[in-house]
């Protein structure tokens, strides 16, 4: 595992000074993150880097996912969809497999979580455990990484008496926030800048796999990486690469996986398959979870990323091609909003005809390319790197330690 100290050439040592200054006041704190899955999403990725430099710092991180079957994952996605707007029909019969499967996880997780200073609960799927853990000492914060701006009604019902009881929430957007009787803080996701999705690669490593997925380094190479999910609209960007092939020669790449927490997944995949028939020029890529460094070449041997959202937390992908100098197309949708700046760091759109448009635009003004990769780049230096996120994660933790008052405080 990398040392803090390795970013410092990216961040700067001030930066690296703060964060130890921060932990020297949580030094041996107890602190647990509960999600739903340990390989796939944008959750445990985070996690994945965050708890190592919790430790470092001093602090007593752990880990813990919550484990579940079938019945709960399909609840925990019906509870994902609704909170995204989509109406859904929340039964009784679900609730009941969701509450169960909390019940049997806290008899395994009580004892970490009781005795805990501080339990960062990730989305609904753990959010029952609060209250299973009676005896708890520390404080308890909810993490909401999902755009909850209009929920729908039945599982907005049935969740909010369940978070009310939490000491905090985090949401990732101001917009994103509800009503809840506790303080709000915003903290926005990030990525690694040296983790194997992000990190330099040498060119004949990006050669290497532009060759072996039939990618023409002569024509522009169109890309989208993502879950096979609805809200990612991949549908939509297939209709959108139709649209351009009738000007450009372009390639289409829609490359991800899915999450174990997810079982969407693969009927999703199916229908994406089915809209894009036999195109030589379209290529679906189910890449394993640990595909890194192929996610990293495909985006490097990008010409424009694609992000045709309809609703999103924050999007990570979007992130990541920022970061690599690309230009992103983005639906204009939650946290995109926050990384895609129009005229600099992209276009925000809302319809395949939108993402036609700009992408034409992009390939005709090729000078823009260049120019908005080295702005996205920047962009993302100066807010959405993993430094940022860890310093806002350790304001919080010494504001739950001292005592706050605001309702909706940015942590940082």
């Amino acid at each position: 595992m990398r040392s803090l100290r390795e970013y410092e050439k990216i961040v700067g040592s001030a930066v690296l000074n703060q964060l130890e200054q921060l932990a020297e006041n949580l030094t041996g704190l107890k602190v647990v993150h509960v999600n739903s899955t340990k390989a796939g999403g944008g959750v445990a990725e985070i996690l994945s880097w965050m708890i190592p430099f919790m430790t470092e710092l001093g602090i007593t991180a752990s880990w813990e996912v919550i484990q579940g079957d079938e019945p709960f994952f399909n609840v925990t996605k019906t509870f994902h969809n609704g909170l995204q707007g989509h109406q859904v029909n929340l039964l009784p019969s679900q609730i009941a497999a969701y509450e169960e499967t909390n019940r049997s996880n806290a008899e395994r997780l009580r004892p970490i979580l009781e005795d805990a200073d501080i339990v960062f609960i990730h989305d609904p799927q753990p959010a029952y455990l609060l209250h299973l853990c009676p005896n708890r000492k520390g404080k308890w914060i909810w993490r909401c990484h999902i755009d909850a701006s209009h929920p729908a009604r039945s599982v907005w019902k049935y969740l909010r008496p369940l978070l009310e009881g939490f000491d905090a929430s985090i949401f990732s957007m101001a917009e994103f926030s509800k009503s809840l009787p506790h303080p709000q803080f915003l903290i926005a996701p990030s990525i690694d800048p040296l983790s194997e999705k992000n990190r330099k690669l040498r060119a004949d490593e990006i050669a290497r796999v532009r060759t072996k997925y039939n990618l023409d380094p002569g024509r522009p190479i169109l890309t989208q990486v993502s879950r096979f999910d609805w809200f990612k609209d991949p549908i939509g960007v297939i209709e959108g690469y139709h649209l351009i092939r009738k000007f450009a020669p372009v390639q289409l790449v829609l490359a991800g996986g899915g999450a174990d927490d997810d079982p969407e997944g693969a009927e999703v995949l199916r229908l994406v398959k089915e809209a894009a028939a036999d195109d030589p020029d379209i290529n679906i890529l189910l890449l394993p979870p640990d595909a890194h460094r192929t996610i990293n070449a495909l985006q490097r041997c990008s010409t424009v990323i694609i992000q045709k959202s309809t609703r999103e937390g924050f999007g990570l992908t979007v992130t990541e091609g920022l970061w690599k100098g690309k230009p992103v197309i983005g639906g204009d949708v939650g946290g995109i909003r926050l990384q895609v700046i129009n005229y600099h760091t992209g276009f925000l759109v809302n319809s395949p005809e939108g993402m036609t448009q700009k992408i034409r635009y992009l390939l005709n003004h090729e000078n823009m390319i260049e120019i908005m990769g080295i702005k996205g780049r920047e962009f993302v230096r100066e807010n959405f790197l993993l430094t940022r996120h860890l310093r806002e994660y350790l304001t919080l933790m010494v504001g739950l330690r001292r005592g706050f008052a605001s309702r909706l405080i940015a942590a940082a």
